[in-house]
């Protein structure tokens, strides 16, 4: 099974999802090693997405072999933020996962990877070398991907979600947005999936309703969902989803109607078949991400660790994977020896 180029695959089809931003109070304050302004393409040997702890130790491995290393994500979705270890080897009694990111983080820095706070929204190849755009519209370019994005789905939890998912409900706008032209849609969500999604969905409908009554995204890309002809609805929620055949309307939390034909659930950041939908990475029976014991995707130059691989869902799992992750794309990229 591959992301992309399947002209077979059923409109709304279960897409891999992505962590949600729940509130931010509490969560780990960073500075950013690069500033993100919307201008200009950066140049780096590595780009990590995701900064849960695939992420982070696929970044510290890579940094400390010489390369240079971006790691783009929010560390509140990482599921490790919401949570306690005691299971993990070394550690003594439970530990704040909060405390476990920070200390991650901060390696990160001292081995001199850059840390963007920003989710990414597209990864295009051309040649041997990868473009990745952030949600402030800056792109960052380089010789291989590590994709760590985590893959917890965030459902609505609505009426009919489940019900209408595969007939009009779909949780990955760069997988389906093909099969909606000028009809109606309704994107719903909290970060930047959602409010690109929405801009995404212009180039194939005029007819794009974003319902987000919490909206967390950069200035940038909220400034261009105000300059685009996207309805923005931020002061109800979906309540229900209706149809029978396929989706046929979404009731709001006011008892309000709007007529669609389409409902994309796109809550937090990009997932590996969102980011991934152009690049035609291979994914499992299960719909994890595909790699083998090098971590390396059927695609050259991208690899993946972490949740988005496959169970089990452990701290240990993901730092071991990064570690591999991390060291093979800097041997790609700067050559040496293998450990």
């Amino acid at each position: 099974m591959f992301v992309g180029g399947n002209p077979d695959r059923r409109p709304g089809a279960p897409a891999l999802p992505v962590g949600s931003n729940p509130n931010q109070s509490g969560y780990i304050e960073i500075s950013i090693s690069r500033k993100a302004g919307g201008r200009g393409l950066e140049e780096h040997d590595i780009i990590i997405l995701g900064c849960g702890p695939a992420g982070i130790q696929a970044g510290i491995h890579a940094a400390r072999r010489g390369a240079r290393v971006i790691v783009l994500g929010k560390q509140a979705s990482s599921a490790l933020a919401r949570g306690h270890v005691e299971n993990y080897a070394f550690l003594d009694g439970e530990v704040k996962g909060l405390d476990m990111l920070k200390t991650g983080l901060a390696q990160l820095r001292n081995f001199g990877a850059s840390i963007l706070e920003e989710d990414a929204i597209s990864v295009d190849q051309a040649g041997d070398r990868f473009t990745v755009k952030s949600e402030s519209g800056t792109e960052f370019s380089a010789r291989a991907v590590i994709i760590a994005t985590g893959m917890a789905r965030k459902r609505l939890g609505v009426p009919g979600e489940k019900e209408l998912e595969g007939k009009g409900v779909s949780y990955c706008v760069d997988c389906d947005a093909n099969f909606f032209k000028k009809k109606r849609v309704v994107v719903t969500g909290d970060g930047s999936a959602a409010a690109s999604g929405a801009l995404h969905l212009l180039h194939f409908t005029p007819h794009v309703t974003l319902i987000a009554p919490r909206l967390d995204v950069s200035p940038g890309l909220l400034e261009s969902l105000k300059a685009a002809k996207v309805t923005t609805i931020s002061d109800r929620k979906v309540k229900r989803i209706e149809g029978g055949d396929a989706v046929t309307a979404v009731e709001l939390s006011d008892g309000s109607t709007i007529p669609a034909d389409g409902v994309f659930i796109e809550k937090g950041a990009k997932g590996v078949l969102s980011l991934g939908a152009g690049l035609g990475l291979a994914v499992d029976d299960s719909g994890n991400l595909a790699v083998d014991r090098d971590q390396a995707t059927n695609v050259p130059g991208v690899f993946g660790a972490g949740d988005v691989t496959g169970p089990p869902w452990q701290i240990a799992k993901a730092v071991g994977e990064g570690c591999v992750a991390g060291i093979r794309a800097a041997e790609l990229v700067k050559g040496g020896g293998r450990d």
